[in-house]
């Protein structure tokens, strides 16, 4: 058996965390045997279709390396790959379960299920549709075909006994019909066919082998197996997977800004990082590795140790993975993607953004965070003057108001700026005048910095602020001193 896997997205707008991973475990599942990663667009629900949705699977999948076999765009064997263009596939599949009493013809209007849906649950009862229209002649639909009346066709699913079926994540599962069954619609009044009855008829037609999806699908199976036995056709292999979670009770959402991959991507994630993350959300590859490039996932992913509970996603570890994914990129690489962020802050400032890049990567763990890290380059902060004091550097207030006005000459004396000299004059009267480094070097970065930590020394700040800027923040820092 050729494993062929597929990723059938709607396209209702951008791509949820959890979506892209699903993607992943069946693009890494499917290269791992040799076989087809399939896209399959699924836009039969028209009113939550979102105009350039499509477009946003597209490259979503194509920036984190999903690279698909068959798809809507490049074709394949078994196309069309968009539902909707498949329309004419689906109705005479329908009216061949009407004929073997698998399904029938439904004309009852929104109003009218309506109105016995609030009988039943006035009455305290759960509403499921009443096979109202189960046992109308082949003439009786005839006639109401005729005279115009809107229809769709149900699933005429049975009441009685149980479901079985095996599934790789969760083992055997076991659902009573009289629960987990209804008379769903298979054809809409619009002649659309219901994601349900769509994806069934499509998996097939594609050859799809194996299903990877969301756990919340596991109580649907039972429909979908009904379909799959009443056409006489293979079941696929279901491989179910955990939900991912903000934690223990919370899912993703778009009201925090966590749920989908163009969040992450445009706060500085890395693409390569946060695949890599995400194929640890709900799966472990049985060892303590957690860095993995797309290639060697398909190496070691195993579906069998996908984990039955949800997959926490962690943004600190994010966070951490991420600012390891940064310090080993390429210095040019990381110039080019920090370049926006540093303009952000200090744009039209003049300042050496190499230099700054080569003190920044090792600190960067998400790049939308460089800003707030180099804001005081641009303007020096309020701060208030205790910071000086440094028992470590052998600093405080005095030893600052000593310090500084000696340190304004030595500067104005660099005859050209460069971080080198800076540095050799200043550390020549370091010597000079028979003082620790820390003790001059200390009052010297928080007075031109204004903050404890900062990206680089004060060879490398004084460098970047340039010599003007940072002689008036020396001044600036005496004045507050008092001196």
């Amino acid at each position: 058996m050729q494993v062929r896997t597929r990723f059938a997205p709607s396209p209702t707008g951008f791509m949820h965390l959890g979506g892209v991973r699903t993607a992943l475990y069946a693009y890494l599942y499917a290269k791992q045997h040799n076989g087809q990663f399939i896209l399959r667009i699924e836009d039969t629900d028209q009113v939550r279709y979102v105009e350039g949705a499509t477009e946003v699977i597209y490259d979503t999948l194509r920036a984190c390396g999903l690279n698909w076999d068959e798809g809507p765009d490049i074709g394949g064997p078994v196309g069309p790959y968009i539902q909707s263009e498949r329309k004419d596939i689906y109705l005479p599949y329908a009216e061949q379960l009407v004929k073997s009493g698998h399904a029938y013809y439904c004309f009852c209007s929104k109003d009218e299920i309506d109105d016995r849906r609030a009988a039943v649950e006035e009455a305290g009862g759960t509403w499921k549709y009443d096979k109202h229209c189960l046992h109308l002649t082949p003439e009786e639909v005839a006639a109401k075909k005729t005279a115009g009346i809107p229809w769709t066709i149900r699933m005429n699913a049975p009441t009685e006994g149980e479901t079985s079926y095996s599934d790789v994540v969760f083992g055997d599962m076991t659902f009573q019909n009289a629960e987990s069954m209804d008379d769903m619609v298979l054809i809409k009044q619009d002649g659309m066919p219901t994601y349900n009855f769509a994806n069934v008829i499509d998996d097939h037609l594609m050859g799809i082998t194996h299903v990877m999806r969301g756990m919340e699908y596991l109580s649907s199976t039972p429909r979908y197996n009904y379909l799959y036995t009443a056409f006489g056709w293979d079941i696929p292999v279901y491989i179910h997977l955990p939900t991912v979670m903000r934690d223990a009770t919370h899912k993703l959402s778009k009201r925090d800004g966590d749920a989908y991959y163009s969040d992450y991507i445009e706060k500085g994630f890395l693409t390569e990082a946060l695949v890599n993350y995400l194929a640890l959300v709900g799966w472990n590859p049985g060892d303590d590795r957690e860095f993995f490039t797309l290639e060697e996932l398909v190496e070691v992913f195993d579906i069998h140790r996908i984990n039955h509970s949800p997959g926490i996603f962690d943004v600190a570890k994010l966070e951490w993975m991420n600012s390891q994914y940064v310090a080993k990129m390429d210095p040019e690489k990381y110039l080019a993607m920090a370049t926006p962020w540093f303009d952000q802050a200090l744009e039209g400032k003049g300042t050496d953004y190499r230099r700054l890049a080569e003190l920044m990567q090792s600190r960067t763990d998400i790049f939308s965070r460089i800003p707030e890290k180099i804001a005081f380059l641009a303007k020096l902060p309020d701060y208030d003057t205790a910071i000086f004091c440094n028992k470590k550097q052998k600093s405080d207030e005095t030893v600052a108001k000593e310090v500084l006005p000696l340190l304004i000459p030595v500067l104005e004396g660099v005859s050209e700026w460069t971080e080198q000299n800076i540095h050799d004059a200043v550390m020549e009267q370091i010597q000079a005048w028979g003082r620790k480094n820390g003790s001059v070097l200390w009052p010297m970065r928080i007075a031109i910095s204004g903050q404890e930590s900062t990206p680089g020394g004060a060879f490398e700040i004084a460098y970047l602020l340039g010599r003007e800027e940072t002689l008036r923040r020396l001044r600036d820092a005496m004045q507050r001193l008092g001196v």
